[in-house]
């Protein structure tokens, strides 16, 4: 079993940047595809962004592409997610999600969740 923290969230100004930290429990962490959620007040969880066991693949929903960037650190238990040129649209709660497989976008296929952290833009 994984158990995830997240930290990093806040308040930021549009434009502005934020990296958002998952830190796991236990051994097998690096056994664990991971990923990025985020849900704002009334919708939908979302996906954001997964990487695989290793870190070497890695992909995003169209919404971040370019502006987000996932990686992870084995040998910390962490997996990050830089977040530039902020928008207000970003507004919302970011999750991270463990998963023994690879390839998920959507949040029902994750097994492992953390707590969430805030993270809101200003215009």
């Amino acid at each position: 079993q994984v158990q995830l923290v997240e930290s990093g969230g806040g308040l930021v100004q549009a434009g502005g940047s934020l990296r958002l930290s998952c830190a796991a429990s236990g051994r097998t962490f690096s056994r664990y595809a991971m990923g990025w959620f985020r849900q704002a007040p009334g919708k939908e969880r979302e996906f954001v962004a997964a990487i695989d066991w290793s870190g070497s693949s890695r992909y995003y929903a169209d919404s971040v592409k370019g502006r987000f960037s996932i990686s992870r650190d084995n040998a910390k238990n962490t997996v990050y997610l830089q977040m530039n040129s902020l928008k207000p649209e970003d507004t919302a709660v970011y999750y991270c999600a463990g998963d023994p497989s690879y390839g998920h976008t959507r949040w029902y296929e994750y097994d492992y969740w953390g707590q969430g952290t805030q993270v809101t833009v200003s215009s």
